[in-house]
């Protein structure tokens, strides 16, 4: 396994547009597929956009009071704004298994463990991309997204965590396109976690992340589509 110290960590304490970000993101993704660049995990923020995935339908875009952008990733809408901590994660599978599915869990699990730190706990569930938890009425609700890319064997996007964003800007989609069920953050569930916080937790488990993408994943079920 490559040495996490020649990956990129990047966090930014001021939130970049949503297309600012895509495009950087593009030009990385290929920078590394040619060994031009470093490997990157992209920490940051968002103004208020709904972004929609290769399999978004018109009719789950309820409410467009904030920008769309078609993102390119897999899985349909989502929000993304203030308050929410996005983890964009651009690592070559070259050196490590070539394992889409693998990925994807590794990265679900890197979510899990770290929400955990905040006792919260939170699991994946069957059919449904994403990270789940209870919400304060009890009822299952999503407290992060899923949204993958791979290009030449090269990630991008990655996923989302609600630490304390504006719940009412979720009303304008269909989340992921799940009617069913809600959408919390940590802040409803009573966690107080700052963007700070939040990243300093989640390095730290970082290494056990990348350890996760040297196996290939156990053959299961067909990979669910990144939303």
């Amino acid at each position: 396994m490559p040495d996490h110290h020649t990956i990129e960590i990047r966090r930014e304490a001021a939130q970049v547009p949503y297309r600012t970000a895509l495009d950087e993101m593009t030009v990385r993704n290929a920078a590394i597929a040619d060994d031009t660049a470093q490997e990157l995990v992209w920490l940051l923020e968002h103004p208020p956009v709904y972004t929609a995935g290769t399999s978004a339908s018109p009719d789950e875009l309820l409410d467009p009071r904030f920008e769309v952008v078609a993102a390119g990733r897999g899985g349909r809408y989502t929000y993304h704004g203030p308050g929410q901590r996005i983890g964009y994660v651009l690592l070559d599978l070259r050196k490590r298994a070539r394992d889409v599915r693998g990925f994807v869990h590794a990265l679900e699990g890197w979510v899990i463990d770290t929400l955990a730190d905040f006792g919260v706990e939170s699991w994946r569930a069957d059919g449904r991309v994403g990270i789940w938890t209870r919400d304060a009425d009890g009822r299952e609700a999503k407290i992060g997204a899923i949204g993958v890319r791979i290009r030449r064997w090269v990630t991008m996007h990655g996923f989302s965590v609600n630490l304390a964003p504006d719940m009412s800007h979720f009303g304008g989609i269909v989340p992921c396109g799940i009617e069913e069920f809600g959408v919390t953050s940590l802040a409803a569930l009573g966690h107080d976690v700052s963007a700070d916080m939040w990243d300093e937790a989640l390095l730290a488990h970082f290494d056990g992340f990348l350890a996760k993408l040297d196996t290939p994943c156990p053959a299961a079920t067909t990979p669910p589509e990144a939303a």
